[in-house]
Order: structure tokens, then sequence, then C-alpha cells
């Protein structure tokens, strides 16, 4: 008998109790100090397309609702005249136990002459990488395999990290790739990271990171002048 004439032989009811979630109808519960049973890889979300960061905030969400404690740090995203001051993302973190964010970037766009500060994108960079190293080492510092205050200080150690645009900066030469790497190095084994950004292909992360993903562009309403709209790009 083939293995394809095994798997016909069993009844629906049989291989919905076989699958991980036994066929069981998804549904919402309420949120409990839980820990991950399976973190601890490296990410890299990197393209030209759309939905890098909104693929690290679906994560972060996703995480959140299970009750893991889940940071994102920002590097590059201060503030632009293209999209308003409060956006759709904060005010969701705002109201989910278990998932906070810090803004780091300096306003404006580096490399872009756009009239803001270049020394001050760098500073604000190097003060973002310096945080990034005190949220990997606090993670380090905490065991990863217990359930962690919801709403604790991500000071006090997440399961899963977010560094939002870091691979831009070192893209625009305000970090260097040594930075990231020796972030993955120090990363504790059950510590979560995600990191995203770059038009250009990191290739200096592939031996490092255990997950690629290129967010190729195929059309994009930038290309025809239409600018960042609420609610789907802040």
């Amino acid at each position: 008998m083939t293995n394809g004439d095994d798997a016909s032989a069993q009844t629906p009811s049989e291989t919905r109790r076989a699958t991980p979630g036994g066929g069981v109808r998804p549904g919402a519960t309420d949120i409990e100090p839980a820990a991950p049973e399976e973190f601890g890889l490296v990410q890299a979300w990197w393209g030209d397309g759309k939905g890098k960061t909104t693929a690290s905030l679906g994560m972060a969400f996703r995480a959140a609702g299970h009750g893991y404690r889940v940071h994102i740090l920002q590097f590059m995203k201060g503030g632009a005249d293209s999209v308003e001051s409060v956006r759709g993302e904060y005010n969701a973190i705002a109201a989910v136990p278990s998932v906070s964010y810090e803004n780091t970037g300096h306003y404006g766009w580096h490399g872009l002459l756009d009239g803001s500060d270049e020394d001050e994108h760098l500073a604000k960079a190097r003060g973002a990488l310096a945080r990034a190293e005190e949220l990997v080492a606090a993670a380090g510092a905490v065991d990863l395999t217990e359930p962690l205050d919801l709403d604790g200080d991500p000071a006090s150690g997440v399961h899963l990290l977010v560094l939002d645009e870091i691979l831009y900066a070192v893209d625009q030469g305000l970090l260097d790739e040594s930075d990231v790497l020796d972030l993955i190095d120090v990363k504790p084994a059950n510590l979560e990271l995600v990191l995203t950004g770059s038009h250009t292909e990191p290739t200096y992360l592939l031996d490092a990171t255990d997950l690629v993903t290129e967010v190729r562009k195929v059309k994009h309403p930038f290309d025809e002048g239409v600018r960042a709209r609420k609610g789907t790009e802040f």
C-alpha cells in the first residue's frame, strides 16, 4: 500500500485530530503571561517592496497575543512631512499588553538633502545601537523560558526584539555591518531577533541568520506620485 493510500484511509475527523490544532476552529482568549517554546532564531527582512515593517509588526502582535513579551526599537523613523505625527501602530501597541516600542530616529531622512541634520542622523543611529545592545544584554540576564511581566520594562527582558530599519542604517553608513553581526553574536539563545530594512541585499547576514526574506516591489503607488496613506503606511 502506498503512502497516498495510507493517507486516504483516514477519515476527515482522524486527519483533523492529527494536526497541531486538532481541527478546532481558532478563537480569541485572554492574554496571560507565557513563554515561547521555540524562540531563538534571527530573521532579516529586506527589499525594495512595501511590507518589511508591516511583517515585523504582524509577528510582534502575534507573539504578544500568546502572552510573550515583545519590544520594537525603530531606527531612522523620526518623522517626515509626508506622514502625521501619530501612527496607527503606536496607538495599537499602546492598547495591547506585552508589546512596547521606542522611536529613535531623527526628523527627515538621511542622505535625501531634506534639510535635516546629517550629524544628528548619525548620533541617533549610534544611540539606537547602544539601546539595542542594552536590550539584548538585558534579555540575556533573565530566563526567557519563563513568562515575563506583560507590562514590564523591556530593560527587564523580552522574548522577541524587533530592530526596525537597522539594516537601512547600515545601508546609509550610519552603522557598520559588524555592529549588526556583533548583536547577533551576543544574542541569548532564546531571544527571537528580527531585523528589517535595506533595499540592498544584506549578504553579510546570510551565514548569521536563520530566515532571510526579500520583499520585492512589483508595483507601488509611490511611483505614481501617491504619498504615504494613513492606515497603510502610517
